[in-house]
């Protein structure tokens, strides 16, 4: 496989740059993949990021379908001269090429995000658990497929993607509910009594760490499933998973924080250092 040209080169390092600087988990991770392959991981993540974004940065709905369907008509090749001016789209676009992609995922993470424009909260977890297949499960299995053309990795990668959206949804909480969104399941918290007005007035209470504990719990089985599955993943695929090796310790750190609406999390010098631990073990 030939070398990008200079001009995508620098698409590239953009990529680079924007995982390096906005997901530390991830480019840590990376670091322990081939040379060659670091730069289709990187434009992977660069392209989750900047979808998962699009909700953060317009103030209505409709404006927020306009800027994913652009990035469905760059995959469809039907933005191509604007898609050469992004760097992410063109390094996107390149790798997909490159790496044989299949196009459905990343369409399919499009339309999953396109759920928070509106700000409504999910109806159960099960629907959780499909929006985290259509997000970070997607992702895993196509960064194992840049790093092993051959890996079939749903086993493991559909479980722990649900796994790490529940963690990530549950250590978004207090910033989601201080921009009044609510994305937990309605019917966990129904089932343990949670009130959507107390939430909005940003009190905690014994019911709502009882949904929390239940939505922790669903995370921790998919995580162990996922875990059970390991051995069908090929070794070259695994760096793919290597970020995930926080999930359990966050997972941990909120089920004891006694406040759900208070911000909790990981230090980033432990993160790092899980990760490592991890890429060592050659397990997450």
């Amino acid at each position: 496989m030939t070398d990008p040209a200079p001009s995508m080169q620098a698409s590239y390092r953009h990529c680079e740059s924007e995982v390096r600087e906005a997901d530390r988990d991830r480019y840590i991770a990376s670091l322990f993949a081939p040379a060659d392959r670091r730069p289709h991981l990187h434009a992977l993540y660069a392209f989750d990021r900047e979808i998962a974004l699009v909700p953060h940065r317009v103030h209505e709905a409709l404006a927020g379908e306009m800027r994913l369907q652009w990035w469905r008509d760059a995959l469809a090749g039907e933005a191509r001269g604007d898609a050469a001016a992004n760097p992410v789209a063109a390094a996107l676009i390149d790798t997909v090429a490159r790496c044989g992609l299949p196009l459905e995922p990343l369409n399919g993470l499009i339309d999953a995000r396109a759920h928070e424009l509106y700000e409504e909260p999910f109806a159960t977890i099960t629907a959780c658990a499909e929006y985290g297949r259509q997000t970070a499960s997607a992702m895993l299995a196509l960064a194992a497929r840049v790093l092993d053309p051959a890996a079939e990795v749903g086993a493991a990668s559909d479980p722990a993607g649900v796994a790490a959206a529940l963690a990530g949804m549950l250590q978004n909480v207090p910033q989601d509910v201080a921009r009044g969104r609510l994305f937990l399941p309605l019917d966990v918290l129904a089932r343990h009594g949670v009130r959507r007005e107390e939430l909005a007035d940003g009190r905690t209470s014994p019911q709502l760490r009882a949904a929390i504990g239940e939505i922790a719990a669903t995370a921790r089985e998919q995580l162990a499933e996922a875990a059970s599955a390991w051995d069908s993943v090929s070794p070259r695929a695994r760096t793919a998973f290597l970020s995930l090796a926080t999930v359990k310790p966050l997972l941990m750190r909120l089920a004891r924080n006694p406040d759900p609406l208070r911000p909790t999390g990981l230090a980033p010098w432990r993160r790092q250092w899980i990760i490592w631990r991890a890429a060592r073990r050659g397990a997450f």
